[in-house]
């Protein structure tokens, strides 16, 4: 297979990232196979069509089931709304198409293990995009760790925060709502958290939990004057256990003012630590525990050539990569995965694990004690 034919499915913020990201793959890795912006879909015909002309695609529709029956499809990339991703994907495995599903995966965990078993039985491989995985600097503290240069792992630490939640007056919306976004913070935010934990440390095994709706009505745009109940979690704080016996902590939250992208993690080994925060995202701290006690200090490791794949963006060291970088880098992941020559992370398997950490916090907050996150 030379080339894979594209079917998108949005236009928004998501869709425009992965347009941009299939546009320029190529010119940077060069994938052994090539893709091919087939048919783009949005429900208004207007933004269909302009979007379609924009992002470089041969035609548009505004019916998602097109592009499962289009045979110059054979990747579908869902980036609608989360209460559409379960029939879409299982759609798409019963037509025998690769899906490149947005995160979250689904709105409950029922929905999740249904798209994972169809895409399993139907042979089809599967990505779920969590690109933040796919920063340069987290690869190489993954290559730091597997190195033993901090020693043993023992205690994983996380926070992910961000304020477009935090005005008390942004009016109520789909967000608010369980049966349109399903979990907040948990779903929005905490589960990229647990996406690099997971790569970085290993699976979940048990959580313990305390979740909280802190701003509990918004003013309805549809009633005014009245307002909406908010139904799903503003902050979350979790007790971790890994499988492999590490421990750790995490918190979220979508109401944290001045926080826009705070995805930051601490990682203590027996001999050093790493940190790391996304609002830095070129940057990586790594402390060591050698040498005389007064000279010791975080060493501050700018992202560059000597850290792949940066050196396909830029040949110089400090000049930082983006956002959309990082989907590009994913972009390449899921065409090498398709060709056979990487295992594809997360797939549908390796994202249910994900779904099954957060909603397994919910599941502890509720009962007030431990439980693991597979029962």
């Amino acid at each position: 297979m030379d080339e894979i034919g594209v079917g998108l499915i949005g236009t928004g913020f998501m869709g425009k990232c992965h347009a941009m990201a299939f546009g320029a793959v190529k010119a940077v890795f060069a994938p052994p196979i090539t893709p091919r912006l087939a048919v783009l879909c949005d429900i208004e015909p207007a933004a269909a069509r302009r979007a379609a002309d924009e992002f470089g695609f041969a035609r548009w529709t505004t019916d998602w089931r097109d592009l499962m029956a289009d045979p110059a499809v054979g990747l579908i990339a869902i980036t609608a709304p989360n209460a559409l991703h379960r029939e879409m994907a299982m759609a798409a495995a019963a037509a025998g198409k690769a899906i490149y599903c947005e995160k979250p995966m689904a709105l409950t965990l029922e929905d999740a293990a249904a798209m994972t078993g169809a895409a399993t039985a139907a042979g089809v491989a599967t990505l779920v995009g969590y690109n933040y995985v796919r920063n340069p600097a987290i690869a190489h503290a993954r290559r730091l760790i597997a190195d033993g240069v901090i020693g043993d792992v023992a205690y994983f630490r996380g926070v992910y925060d961000e304020d477009y939640m935090a005005d008390r007056d942004r009016p109520y919306s789909w967000r608010c709502r369980i049966a349109e976004a399903g979990l907040g913070t948990l779903g929005d935010l905490a589960c990229h958290l647990v996406s690099v934990a997971h790569f970085l440390i290993g699976p979940v095994a048990a959580v313990a939990a305390d979740i909280e709706t802190v701003i509990k009505e918004r003013p309805d745009p549809a009633r005014p004057g009245e307002t909406g109940t908010v139904e799903n979690e503003d902050i979350a704080h979790a007790l971790l256990r890994f499988e492999n016996g590490v421990g750790g902590a995490l918190a979220s939250s979508r109401i944290s003012w001045g926080r826009k992208c705070r995805l930051a993690w601490e990682i203590t080994g027996s001999r050093g630590s790493l940190v790391f925060d996304q609002e830095r995202m070129n940057e990586l701290q790594l402390f060591v525990a050698d040498g005389p006690a007064e000279r010791r200090g975080f060493a501050t490791v700018l992202s560059g050539p000597d850290h792949p794949p940066y050196g396909r963006f830029c040949p110089s060291a400090g000049h930082g990569l983006g956002f959309n970088d990082l989907k590009v880098i994913e972009v390449d992941h899921l065409l090498r995965g398709l060709a056979g020559e990487q295992m594809l992370f997360p797939d549908f398997e390796a994202a249910l694990a994900i779904e099954r950490v957060i909603h397994g916090i919910v599941r502890a907050a509720r009962r007030r004690e431990w439980v693991t996150v597979k029962a």
